[in-house]
């Protein structure tokens, strides 16, 4: 059973961030994969290991600095399709649909990617967090018209669920210029 997790913290305010990381590598054996400020003047924290382990670390930033909480998550078993996404890894080919979410978070950014990725087999294109886009993030992808769908639906949900959806679109049969504005 694989009993790896990723955990994402989101601030409002950069020294909390410093704060809750502190709290956080203090409370549990975890790795600290990215931890830096990003737009507009938050902080981003992503953690790995265990799922006990990212969550009890987890609870212990948001409990560290919890006026400054944007948004957190604990994602067990994270799709091996997000990382890439995120560290613009992927070579993309544009497939019979394109899709798209966008949110008002970075963790619910990544959330709905892993959402979207474990719900149907499409390719995870780019996940843009935070930079040049005012603190927001959105996740590309592409594949057939039905698995965009259904990924996308289910990135959708995630979104939704935390009310941080600021928009989803699928578009079928996309021109193939489009590809050239995505990257």
């Amino acid at each position: 059973m694989n009993d790896r997790a990723v955990g994402l913290l989101e601030l409002s305010s950069v020294a909390s961030g410093f704060q809750a990381v502190d709290a956080m590598l203090k409370t549990a054996s975890i790795e600290v994969l990215l931890a830096r400020s990003i737009c507009s003047g938050k902080y981003l924290a992503i953690i790995g290991g265990d799922v006990s382990s990212v969550t009890a670390a987890i609870l212990a930033g948001k409990a560290a600095e919890p006026l400054s909480v944007i948004d957190a998550v604990v994602i067990p078993r994270v799709h091996e399709k997000v990382f890439p996404a995120i560290s613009g890894a992927v070579v993309p080919v544009l497939k019979d649909a394109f899709g798209c979410i966008e949110t008002f978070s970075v963790v619910t950014g990544v959330h709905a990617a892993d959402a979207a990725a474990k719900a149907a087999d499409v390719d995870l294109i780019e996940l843009r967090a935070a930079m040049a886009l005012g603190g927001k993030a959105f996740v590309t992808l592409t594949g057939d018209v039905g698995a965009v769908q259904a990924a996308v639906e289910a990135g959708k949900a995630v979104a939704s669920e935390q009310g941080l959806l600021v928009n989803a679109v699928v578009i079928a049969g996309p021109d193939p210029k489009l590809l050239a504005e995505i990257i």
